[in-house]
Order: structure tokens, then C-alpha cells, then sequence
């Protein structure tokens, strides 16, 4: 069994994401908080997410991002199996037009 992400601490991060206001907030939180590569390999996973619900092949998902095809697969597992997050702000996102 894995390990149980819903505690206090986590608990305070997410409310500290949700309280900030613009994206230069969140640059300036999150190169604080993540490595240059835990913040790129996180917006990989998210591209990743995009181009498959777009119903690209995994090939043109590796060669667009350059991630692995086991990243693509277990970006797949997460939107077919998953709790729903990319789902909800890649919609969103598309009611915006951002994407």
C-alpha cells in the first residue's frame, strides 16, 4: 500500500499553492521550492497529459517531450486510473482557451 499523501503538511502546501495570486508568484514559489529538474519534470508529465488526451501516439509524445515511454505509460495510468486531476485543470484550461 502506498504511502497516505492526505497529512498537514500537505494539507499546508496545497493551501500555500492555492493562495497564490499570478503566474510570476508561482515562478518565484515554486523554483524556491522544486529543483530546475523536479519543475521540469513535472511540466513534462503535464505535457505529456495534454498530448494524450489529444490522442497522440506515445512516439509522438516522446519525441515532442522527450520523456520516456515509461513516463508516457504511467502518465496514461494516472488519466485512466487516476483521482481525475489532470482531467480537471486540462479542462479548465480548454474553458480558458489556454490551451
Amino acid at each position: 500500500m502506498g504511502k497516505d499523501i492526505h497529512t498537514e503538511a500537505v494539507d499546508l502546501l496545497l493551501e500555500a499553492i492555492l493562495c497564490l495570486e499570478n503566474k510570476e508568484e508561482c515562478y518565484r514559489f515554486f523554483e524556491d521550492v522544486c529543483t530546475i529538474n523536479e519543475l521540469l519534470s513535472l511540466s513534462q508529465r503535464f505535457e505529456v497529459a495534454r498530448m494524450l488526451k489529444e490522442n497522440r501516439t506515445y512516439l509522438e509524445i516522446a519525441e515532442s517531450t522527450g520523456a520516456s515511454t515509461a513516463t508516457i505509460s504511467r502518465v496514461n495510468r494516472s488519466l485512466n486510473y487516476g483521482n481525475d486531476g489532470y482531467d480537471i485543470v486540462l479542462s479548465r484550461l480548454k474553458e480558458q482557451k489556454k490551451i
